[in-house]
C-alpha cells in the first residue's frame, strides 16, 4: 500500500464527513465574533453549512447535535494568507523571470497530512502561493482545509484567483547561479536575467507593458466581431493573460519583499501600469512606509517577529505589524510554513506584546484580516450570521500558549476532533505497523537487511519557498 493509499484511507475512517452538513448547536462557549464583540456563555447555530444564529439560550432543532462548550472558547477559522502546504514538487517555475502561466491549482496534492495537522491547529482556509524565484510568479489558489476530500474540492468557491510576485533577493539569484544556494544544487545551473534589484523592476514593468498591447488587440478585436466583421482571430498568450486580469481586477496580486525602498518600487510600478497591489507578503519594512501601503490600498501579510534570517531581514522589528495597522493597513500574520500554520493563534498573540493591540485585533490578524485580504470577509473571517459555519472551539482562550483546539469545523462539517483523534490513534499504529512488517516480508533480502523501508527513503525536497 502506497503512502498516498494509506493515508486516504486514514481520513476515510478518521473523518467520516457526511454529504450534507447536519444542524449543529454549540452552547455555553465564550463566543468571540471578532467583527460583532464577545459573547459569554454564548451559543451559536449552525444550518445548512451556515451560521443561522447567534446568542443565548438558543433553541435547537429536533435533529441537531447539541455541543456543550462550558469554559471553552469558540473562535472564527483561522485563515492562513501565505501558505506552500499541499504543493505536489517544488513551488518555483525557476527557469524564466515571468512564470505566470503556471498554476498552483494544477499541483495540489489533497493528501499532504500538512492539511491534517493544519486543522489540528485550528487552520481553516490557506492561500496557497507560487514561490518567490521570479519577479512575476504563478498564479495563486485559495483552498479549504477539506482534509478527506479531493483537490478540486479544496477550491474556495468564488474566491478571487491570484498570482505571486517576488522582489529582491530570491528573485535575482539566479543571474548569479554560482552564489548562495544554488551552487550547492548540482551543477551550475545557467544565469537567468535579471541578476539585480533594478532588474526585477524592468521584468514587471516590461511584462505589463506587453500585457496593455496584447489587451488592447482583443480590445479591437472584440469590437470588430461585435460590428458583425470577422478579423482573423488572435492567438491566445498564456503568459500574458493573467496580466490582463490582473489590470481588469479580476486577479489579485500577491508580492513578496522586504525592503522598503523595493516596497515603493513596487507601488510606483503598479499606479504606472494601472494595477493594484493585493497584498505585500513578509514586507518586514513596512513600518517604514505603512503611510504610502496604506495609500495605495495595499494589504500587508507579515511575520510576527521574525528577523535576520538574511540580509533582507536585519531592519525587521516585532512592531511592524501593529504599527502597519496604527497606520491604517489591513494586517494579518502568516506563516509560510507547514510548521508555523498550526499556531497562528499564538503568532497573534505576539501582537499584544509587541504593539498593545487588544484581544479583537490582535485575533483579527489571523481571521477577518487576511479574509479582506483575499476577498472573501462576506463569506468567512468572523462569527456572524449568513458566513460559512467555519469554526475553532479551543479548551482554552485562543490566544493563550495553553490552548488547544478540540474541535474544527469547515461549512458545518467537523474535519477535526481532538479527543476522536487520541482514541483513534492506537488503531492506526497498529494497521501502519502491520503494512510495514508486510513490506518488510515482501522485500529482497538485501533491502531487508538494511531495515524495512531504507531503501525507499529518499530525500522531500523543500516545498516551501526560500524566505
Amino acid at each position: 500500500m502506497t503512502k498516498r493509499t494509506w493515508l486516504l484511507a486514514v481520513s476515510a475512517v478518521l473523518l467520516s464527513v457526511s454529504a450534507h452538513a447536519q444542524a449543529i448547536v454549540i452552547r455555553n462557549a465564550t463566543v468571540m465574533t471578532v467583527t460583532k464583540g464577545t459573547i459569554q456563555n454564548g451559543s451559536v447555530l449552525v444550518e445548512n453549512g451556515k451560521i443561522a444564529a447567534i446568542g443565548k439560550n438558543l433553541s435547537a432543532p429536533a435533529d441537531a447535535t447539541i455541543v456543550d462548550a462550558s469554559g471553552k472558547f469558540l473562535t472564527p477559522g483561522i485563515i492562513d494568507c501565505h501558505s506552500h502546504t499541499a504543493v505536489e514538487g517544488s513551488v518555483n517555475e525557476g527557469t524564466v523571470s515571468d512564470s505566470s502561466m503556471v498554476d498552483i491549482r494544477d499541483v495540489i496534492n489533497p493528501t499532504d497530512i500538512n492539511i491534517y495537522r493544519a486543522l489540528a491547529g485550528g487552520l481553516t482556509v490557506s492561500n496557497v502561493l507560487h514561490g518567490s524565484a521570479n519577479a512575476i510568479g504563478g498564479q495563486t489558489v485559495v483552498i479549504k482545509l477539506r482534509w478527506g476530500k479531493s483537490a478540486r474540492e479544496m477550491l474556495f468557491e468564488g474566491a478571487t484567483p491570484g498570482i505571486k510576485f517576488a522582489l529582491g533577493e530570491n528573485p535575482k539569484r539566479q543571474g548569479y547561479p554560482t552564489q548562495g544556494f544554488l551552487s550547492q544544487q548540482g551543477p551550475t545551473p545557467e544565469r537567468r536575467y535579471p541578476g539585480t534589484r533594478l532588474g526585477v523592476e524592468e521584468v514587471i514593468r516590461q511584462s505589463f507593458t506587453e500585457a496593455k498591447i496584447y489587451q488592447a488587440e482583443w480590445k479591437t478585436h472584440n469590437e470588430k466581431v461585435a460590428r458583425g466583421e470577422h478579423p482573423i482571430p488572435l492567438r491566445k498568450d498564456l503568459r500574458l493573460e493573467p496580466l490582463v486580469e490582473v489590470m481588469e481586477g479580476k486577479r489579485y496580486v500577491h508580492a513578496h519583499c522586504y525592503r522598503s525602498d523595493e516596497i515603493l518600487m513596487l507601488l510606483r510600478v503598479a499606479d504606472e501600469m494601472g494595477f493594484k497591489i493585493r497584498t505585500l507578503q513578509h514586507v518586514l519594512e513596512g513600518y517604514k512606509v505603512a503611510k504610502e501601503i496604506a495609500a495605495h490600498g495595499a494589504g500587508a501579510s507579515t511575520f510576527s517577529d521574525w528577523w535576520s534570517y538574511k540580509i533582507e531581514a536585519y531592519d525587521a522589528s516585532p512592531y511592524n505589524a501593529a504599527i502597519m495597522a496604527h497606520k491604517g493597513v489591513v494586517v494579518s500574520l502568516n506563516s509560510d510554513s507547514d510548521e508555523l500554520q498550526r499556531h497562528l493563534n499564538l503568532e497573534a498573540a505576539k501582537t499584544m506584546r509587541y504593539g498593545g493591540l487588544n484581544e479583537n485585533e490582535a485575533l483579527a490578524m489571523v481571521t477577518i484580516n487576511p479574509a479582506k485580504q483575499l476577498g472573501i470577509d462576506d463569506k468567512v473571517g468572523s462569527i456572524e450570521v449568513g458566513k460559512s459555519a467555519d469554526l475553532v472551539l479551543f479548551d482554552k482562550h485562543p490566544l493563550s500558549g495553553f490552548s488547544k483546539p478540540q474541535k474544527v469545523w469547515i461549512d458545518g462539517h467537523e474535519y477535526f476532533d481532538r479527543e476522536k483523534d487520541i482514541e483513534t490513534r492506537p488503531e492506526f499504529e497498529k494497521k501502519k505497523k502491520a503494512l510495514e512488517d508486510k513490506e518488510a516480508a515482501s522485500a529482497p533480502t538485501g533491502r531487508r537487511r538494511n531495515g524495512a523501508g531504507a531503501a525507499d527513503a529518499e530525500a522531500k525536497p523543500n516545498s516551501e519557498e526560500d524566505k
